[in-house]
């Protein structure tokens, strides 16, 4: 395969970026997204040129470090990571565009890598459990039911791509924040934290400086784990919830 790739560059966070336009040649439909670009960036080096900056860890769609808006969609055409995105995805001759996140709480720190500290700090905020120290609780010493369990561990796939900040024409953080809400606020060990860690996260993503969530959808859509948009629905019950309890104290 021949690709012109349209390509992101921008040197630092407070340099002005531009596209830049590339031919790759010899692309395999067998590559991944990540392989076409580590060929291009080959060629870049051989020929004494700067390569292009991305993230990158895993490879496997598990660390969600692999974060590109590609032809204007999150993680590309296929409803997947942008590392489990393979060439046979495009046309031989095809134009694609690549850019990084775009949202004021992501700043730019090079090319096509961004700054998504602002998650961790989100969960920092109080995506934690009480544990006691000491020896390990014996794992079936808290009963949890089959549905609550169920519930927990469609909303922990999350990985913290920020995919569904990128879609979202608001910049919102409103589906990663409720994933790590709900399933942690769902089980009986999240318990002692359940009011505090909604308010306290909550707030958290609004000081980071995410836009406000009105139900487009767009990040229910993007999200390679397909966290449901209902989520924001149980997030914003968990929030009022707390809100009324701490009023009434």
């Amino acid at each position: 395969m021949k690709l012109t790739l349209r390509v992101w560059r921008q040197r630092d966070a407070h340099a002005e970026g531009a596209m830049s336009t590339y031919e790759v040649d010899g692309i395999s439909c067998d590559m991944s997204f990540l392989e076409m670009l580590d060929t291009l960036n080959e060629e870049l080096i051989l020929k004494g040129e700067d390569p292009v900056a991305f993230d990158h860890d895993c490879r496997e769609g598990i660390c969600g470090a692999c974060s590109l808006v590609i032809n204007g969609e999150a993680h590309g055409p296929e409803r997947t990571t942008t590392c489990q995105l393979h060439m046979r995805s495009f046309q031989d001759g095809d134009t694609i565009d690549i850019e990084p996140w775009r949202a004021a709480a992501f700043p730019v720190i090079k090319d096509l890598v961004v700054d998504r500290s602002a998650f961790d700090r989100i969960i920092q905020a109080g995506g934690y459990i009480t544990a006691p120290t000491g020896a390990a609780p014996e794992a079936h010493a808290t009963p949890v039911p089959k549905p609550d369990a169920d519930f927990a561990f469609e909303h922990a796939e999350c990985i913290g791509c920020g995919a569904c900040v990128a879609a979202c024409p608001n910049g919102a953080a409103m589906l990663f924040t409720s994933a790590k809400i709900n399933h942690l606020n769902v089980l009986p060990q999240g318990a002692p934290e359940r009011e505090t860690r909604v308010l306290d996260m909550v707030a958290q993503m609004d000081e980071e400086g995410f836009g406000g969530c009105t139900l487009a959808g767009e990040c229910a859509t993007a999200c390679p784990k397909g966290i449901p948009l209902m989520s924001i629905t149980g997030m914003n019950k968990e929030w009022l919830r707390a809100t009324r309890k701490a009023a009434k104290r």
